[in-house]
């Protein structure tokens, strides 16, 4: 088969997705990188190219998706589709979608500015506030009750949108769940909000519970490989964040299980490709990105 990754700049050093296109084409499959920030893109020639799949792993509001859309309204096969991606990147759309589908998501407050936090009601508090389009526990500020918003500084005020959520009590540990196709790991990694828990982050076993609603949320929103943080409660575990594509840190086989998948998902979605000469991309430019991550 032969794939085509948008690598955006973010990623270029990082473990993934590198490994999973060197995996592929250990296997024996074509892999192109194409890098946006470095690049053009020809889009009157994307369908002259027989990529069986583009592949992303985004940032938000980063070029790659574009390409991505670009690439799937021209009929070819993109892992995970575009409109899942968008769904999940925007935050504010995804617990909307969680909450109308019925996945425990917290009491959550769109928020355009933080001056504005002082109209939420005193029995929404403690709150947790975060950018609509952040990632990676960044920009993540809890607020215990209405008298810390005198002085509250947030750094990313006037860049983006914020949620306002209700912090609902927990153990202190984010659990990740990773989910490839069926197929679901977990991991408890210890809260940004709680830096007094002492392991950073470890494997634990997945219950029926943590399962069916990873996969639930894979139905719901159409993603293939993705990962959910979820924080387990009195009231049971509720999920505070969904993201296209995560690292997959500590899960056994991990790369291989991906890039399995990936196959997989292009076969299913496989067309019937034209014969036209191939996208003049460096292929050989995979293992100086490898090598450099």
């Amino acid at each position: 088969m032969h794939f085509c990754f948008i690598i955006e700049a973010r990623y270029r050093s990082e473990h993934m997705p590198i490994v999973i296109a060197q995996q592929l084409m250990q296997w024996g499959h074509e892999v192109d990188l194409l890098e946006p920030q470095t690049t053009i893109t020809c889009l009157s020639d994307l369908t002259k190219v027989h990529y069986d799949a583009y592949v992303l792993k985004t940032v938000s509001d980063g070029p790659g998706l574009s390409i991505l859309e670009a690439a799937e309204v021209a009929g070819i096969p993109t892992i995970n589709h575009s409109q899942a991606i968008r769904q999940v990147r925007d935050k504010a759309v995804a617990i909307s979608r969680a909450h109308a589908y019925g996945i425990p998501v917290p009491h959550t407050f769109f928020v355009t500015h933080p001056d504005l936090l002082v109209q939420i009601p005193y029995d929404n508090y403690p709150l947790i506030v975060k950018p609509t389009n952040g990632s990676s526990c960044r920009g993540i500020y809890k607020i215990s009750n209405p008298g810390d918003l005198a002085t509250l500084h947030i750094t990313e005020a006037g860049e983006c949108f914020f949620l306002a959520q209700q912090y609902v009590e927990n153990n202190g540990f984010d659990i990740k769940l990773y989910v490839t196709g069926k197929q679901v790991f977990a991991t408890a990694k210890r809260s940004p909000l709680h830096p007094e828990i002492e392991v950073s982050k470890c494997r634990i076993p997945v219950s029926k519970q943590l399962r069916d609603l990873a996969l639930r949320v894979g139905d719901i929103f159409g993603l293939e490989i993705y990962g959910l943080d979820v924080v387990d409660t009195a009231f049971g575990p509720i999920v505070v964040d969904i993201n296209d594509f995560p690292s997959f840190g500590l899960v056994p086989d991990a790369v291989e299980l991906v890039a399995s998948h990936m196959i997989e998902i292009a076969a299913r979605n496989g067309v019937h490709h034209m014969n036209f000469p191939q996208a003049t991309l460096l292929t050989s430019h995979l293992e100086e990105l490898a090598a450099s991550a």
